[in-house]
C-alpha cells in the first residue's frame, strides 16, 4: 500500500510595507527546503496577479514524516516567526492528500 503524500496550501496576506521582506524570507525558506529536505516534493510561493499583497504557498511532502521533519527543522523555526510578523492577518492553512 502506497503512503499518501501530505500537502498544504497556505494563504498569506502581507502588510504592504512588509511585502518585500516576506518574499525574501519565503524565497530563503524555499531554497533551504529544496537543499535540505529531499522528501519535500513541492514548495512554491505564488503571488496574486490582481492583489500584490496576497500569496499562496503550495507544498507537498512525500509522507507525514517528511511534513513533520519540515515543521521541526532548524531553519523553519528561524524563518517562520519573521514571516508571520509580515502578515496583515492570520495565515489560512488547509491540508490535502493526493488521490491515487
Amino acid at each position: 500500500m502506497a503512503i499518501a503524500a501530505k500537502s498544504f496550501i497556505a494563504r498569506l496576506r502581507t502588510r504592504p510595507e512588509k511585502r518585500a521582506d516576506m518574499i525574501a524570507l519565503q524565497s530563503e525558506l524555499r531554497e533551504l527546503v529544496f537543499e535540505n529536505e529531499p522528501d519535500a516534493l513541492i514548495y512554491e510561493l505564488f503571488q496574486s496577479e490582481t492583489d500584490p499583497d496576497l500569496f499562496q504557498i503550495v507544498a507537498t511532502f512525500r509522507d507525514e514524516a517528511a511534513y513533520e521533519k519540515h515543521m521541526h527543522i532548524d531553519f523553519h523555526d528561524r524563518l517562520v516567526p519573521p514571516i508571520l510578523s509580515c502578515l496583515a492577518e492570520d495565515m489560512k492553512l488547509d491540508f490535502y492528500r493526493a488521490l491515487q
